[in-house]
């Protein structure tokens, strides 16, 4: 899939146009699943689970993205793309920019400030990912 809005990220410098291997994609599918799955356990701390479920986000996006033929180096505009690369709404990305800014701040500020209603908002829209990439069609080496 390409698009307007993603080619604009490529010539701003946002994203690299790259192909993406089979390998690649079903390794960040199936990453993305199983920290899905074990965010979804609620034994385990919020923190925990804000984290899995964060990077399960991220590991789906990035599939999404690398299956449209693009990489970034920004987590921010990976989950931005998927309005392009997966046609996700805004509103489920919007609720993973959020969770991204709540990540960075735990990440250089040492303050995780997670309720939950952010936790089950960041599951819902992993979940919502995950199904969407696994309906993409199969790559195929070239």
């Amino acid at each position: 899939m390409t698009s307007t809005e993603l080619e604009n990220l490529v010539r701003m410098g946002q994203l690299k146009k790259e192909l993406c291997t089979p390998e690649e994609f079903g390794g960040l599918v199936s990453s993305g699943a199983k920290r899905l799955a074990d965010a979804e356990n609620d034994s385990l701390s919020m923190e925990s689970r804000f984290d899995l479920a964060y990077n399960a986000a991220h590991a789906l996006a990035l599939a999404a993205l690398r299956h449209a033929g693009y990489r970034s180096g920004n987590r921010y505009v990976v989950f931005q793309a998927l309005a392009h690369s997966l046609g996700i709404e805004a509103a489920t990305w919007r609720v993973l920019a959020k969770a991204h800014e709540k990540r960075n701040f735990a990440e250089y500020e040492g303050v995780l400030d997670v309720d939950d209603r952010l936790l089950a908002d960041l599951l819902a829209a992993a979940r919502s990912v995950l199904l969407a990439v696994r309906k993409l069609p199969a790559l195929k080496n070239k």
